[in-house]
């Protein structure tokens, strides 16, 4: 029995692993954006108790959890245009480079808005008592976002 490599390639099951590709970004980054919502949302309603005036200025850790999910969605739709039928040239190669591509900017999207989570959070509470750390926690979100805009980035290399 021998072993044809262009038919191992040109599997009929390759585009499933770009679709998955596309989910893996979607979902995982939706996932993270919304653990950073409600965390931050947490803390933006403990200090609106106390501190009504800063609810509005306190609302910047909802809008960054926010923009990770879209870093998802742009991934997805970047991999599912180039997604096509396996018998117009899609190989296996392709499927697990797109696959892998979702996964890195889903993953990253997931540590993301966990990050901006928790960091929103505790920034949030602590600019009620102390309006001085709103400096450091903004800087601190930036850090956190960018850890997802890193994982589109090379999502973005890799589903080339």
């Amino acid at each position: 029995m021998s072993y044809d490599l262009d038919t191992a390639e040109k599997a009929a099951y390759a585009p499933f692993f770009g679709y998955m590709g596309a989910a893996a970004a979607q979902v995982f980054t939706v996932l993270g954006a919304a653990y950073g919502t409600a965390a931050a949302a947490r803390g933006i309603m403990a200090t609106g108790i106390l501190r009504p005036e800063l609810v509005m200025k306190s609302v910047i850790p909802v809008i960054m959890a926010g923009i990770i999910g879209i870093y998802g969605l742009v991934v997805a739709m970047v991999i599912k245009g180039k997604v096509i039928p396996s018998s117009q040239g899609y190989d296996l190669n392709k499927g697990f480079s797109h696959l892998a591509a979702g996964l890195t900017c889903g993953l990253c999207g997931l540590g993301a808005g966990y990050a901006i989570g928790i960091v929103g959070d505790a920034g949030v509470r602590g600019t009620g008592q102390q309006p001085r750390l709103f400096v450091g926690m903004i800087l601190i979100l930036i850090f956190s976002e960018v850890l997802g805009l890193y994982g589109m980035i090379v999502a973005l290399i890799l589903s080339t």
